[in-house]
């Protein structure tokens, strides 16, 4: 008699969850996540071993293992929020001071509110020209491990690839195995995971956050910065949709006087890959400083997804194809405001953030 799969389900969930109510910090469970609910999970192992059942067995297995994987994941959420609330808590309690002898001077001038921050408006501006255009919006960790901000994205170690990215570590774990993420592609490869577990696909969704990397502040960089990433698979999807959908982002975002061009460019996680420049907003393309004197500003990479990040989330590259795009939000506030040096969205000069209220 075969040996189903899943005989062992429940106790492996079970052990799951115990795993995770174990979990004493958000540093713990960041480190845990990738072997609870990630490629390297058994739930996940038991998701490759379905396919040698049969059709009508397979979707019985199938439901059970998504029941499963679902209670893993809730609790996994909760236990985070949990988790952060201590921490939050904690802090509270530290920076906590005695205010009780503090004499509170009268107010000089009219108390005025705050509003968001250019960049905070600039992302919510992008995520409704892209929802118009019939994605969703999803979000993921800034802290992760080498795996999805790396290894997943088709990027091994000692990958001559990696110099592309001046990468901040994260003391936890082994050495070089957890790190702020350079870019908010991760976001992808737990995307189309999840897809994958729960026979979700096609995927039409941008993923928007913060990144961090070692780079000099100029006029055109921060060292911690904003991007947002569009991922689409499905049946049929060329390069040539990937330009379409960046030219319809262009006029639809700047304005229809502003175009995109792309280069060719390499990316290790796209084939073929280009990078993407529009019309510099600043000098409308005659050439000034923010644009080298070019009239084009770079805007992001995008391209084809690479068949080995397909098959590295275990998504059929003979079936599904699809492309990737990414691209700053500091760097579209500053064309669509005509800021010259990006610096100034850090500097928290009033004089600035003024013209934004």
């Amino acid at each position: 008699m075969t040996t189903s799969p899943l005989e062992n389900l429940h106790e492996e969930t079970a052990q799951l969850l115990a795993r995770i109510e174990s979990l004493d910090s958000i540093d713990a469970l960041v480190e845990a996540e990738p072997f609870i609910i990630g490629k390297r999970s058994v739930l996940s192992t038991m998701q490759k071993s379905l396919g040698g059942l049969e059709p009508d067995a397979r979707r019985d297995a199938g439901a059970q293992l998504q029941e499963a994987r679902r209670n893993v994941e809730d609790a996994l959420s909760r236990r985070r929020a949990h988790l952060a609330e201590l921490a939050r808590r904690t802090q509270l309690e530290k920076d906590r001071l005695d205010l009780g002898d503090v004499v509170v001077s009268s107010v000089r001038w009219p108390a005025t509110t705050g509003h968001a921050s250019l960049v905070a408006s600039t992302q919510r501006e992008l995520e409704d020209v892209f929802v118009a255009m019939g994605f969703t919006v999803s979000d993921g960790p800034e802290v992760e491990s080498d795996w999805y901000n790396f290894e997943a994205l088709n990027i091994p170690p000692a990958h001559p690839a990696r110099g592309m990215w001046d990468t901040f570590y994260v003391e936890l774990g082994e050495p070089e195995t957890v790190v702020l993420r350079t870019h908010t592609s991760p976001t992808q490869i737990h995307l189309m995971e999840s897809a994958v577990a729960t026979s979700s696909l096609p995927i039409h969704s941008v993923m928007p956050g913060r990144c961090f990397r070692r780079d000099t502040p100029d006029a055109r960089h921060l060292a911690t910065f904003h991007q947002i990433e569009g991922l689409v698979v499905d049946r049929g999807i060329t390069f040539a949709d990937l330009a379409g959908v960046i030219e319809t982002f262009t006029q639809a975002y700047f304005g229809t006087d502003i175009s995109s061009r792309l280069r060719p460019a390499y990316f290790p996680f796209t084939e073929p890959s280009a990078e993407f420049e529009v019309t510099c907003t600043i000098c409308r393309g005659e050439g000034c400083r923010t644009c080298s004197h070019t009239g084009w500003i770079e805007l992001g990479g995008c391209g084809v997804l690479d068949p080995a990040v397909l098959s590295a989330v275990g998504i059929d590259g003979d079936e599904w194809s699809g492309f990737a795009f990414g691209f700053g939000i500091d760097r579209c506030a500053q064309m669509r405001h005509q800021i010259a040096d990006m610096r100034a969205l850090i500097e928290n000069d009033v004089r600035f953030l003024e013209q934004f209220s």
